[in-house]
């Protein structure tokens, strides 16, 4: 009899005792279809101190989107090109708005202690791709390629000298920093963004202070669609 063949079913002890039908349970148990992709939201979300979240999501999108465009075109393209001067200035602004969304996420966060209620994780992967987004910022600026990048580029290599790191992260490596932009710290950033959706997902978002269960209607009263 085969596994497939098993007469107790998925769920029977076969199945169960393989890597892949323990993998499934798990991640069946800790994100449930309903919860993982929900139609519906505790009222205190339709608060705009909720929406920076989501508009942070939606510039980094927008940000690998022109990034990947400006990366596929190359240097004289967005150089030279009316296009590529119009897709580099997108890739700006979204960058702009996305460290302005996700600073005022952060603070917001930050003064509800979104930490509350097992969601330590939901902190710590919100302030790391923070930190991380700081790093491919910088990145960005070096390989602009132009008077600007090249100063930063002189500035920056002198302080990291400084502290003895400038043999491992050479900023006026164009080559070295255009993968580090590129490739690696956005790789990076996004698994933390997915990880850091995914906790809210398993958690939930974090109530306001003033909100408290024996306050709330009962739940159907207080689901949106």
């Amino acid at each position: 009899m085969t596994l497939l063949e098993d007469p107790t079913g998925p769920q029977g002890p076969l199945r169960a005792a393989t890597w892949t039908g323990r993998l499934r349970d798990r991640a069946t148990k800790s994100f449930p279809p309903e919860q993982l992709l929900p139609d519906r939201q505790p009222i205190y979300v339709a608060s705009w101190i909720y929406v920076f979240g989501v508009a942070t999501i939606a510039a980094f999108l927008v940000v690998l989107a022109t990034g990947t465009l400006l990366a596929v075109q190359g240097p004289q393209w967005w150089h030279r090109s009316g296009t590529g001067h119009y897709v580099n200035s997108l890739h700006l602004w979204s960058v702009e708005l996305f460290m302005a969304f996700m600073v005022i996420h952060l603070w917001g966060k930050f003064w509800m202690a979104a930490w509350r209620g097992k969601r330590a994780m939901t902190w710590v992967t919100g302030a790391v791709c923070f930190f991380g987004s700081i790093g491919t910022a910088f990145t960005g600026y070096l390989v602009q390629s132009n008077f600007d990048s090249q100063f930063i580029s002189t500035q920056a290599k002198d302080g990291l000298n400084s502290v003895g790191i400038g043999s491992r992260f050479n900023v006026m490596d164009f080559g070295q920093m255009l993968m580090w932009h590129i490739f690696l710290l956005p790789l990076i950033v996004g698994a933390v963004v997915l990880v850091h959706v995914l906790q809210v997902r398993r958690r939930g978002v974090v109530p306001p202070f003033l909100v408290h269960p024996i306050d709330l209607p009962a739940a159907p009263d207080r689901a949106r669609p």
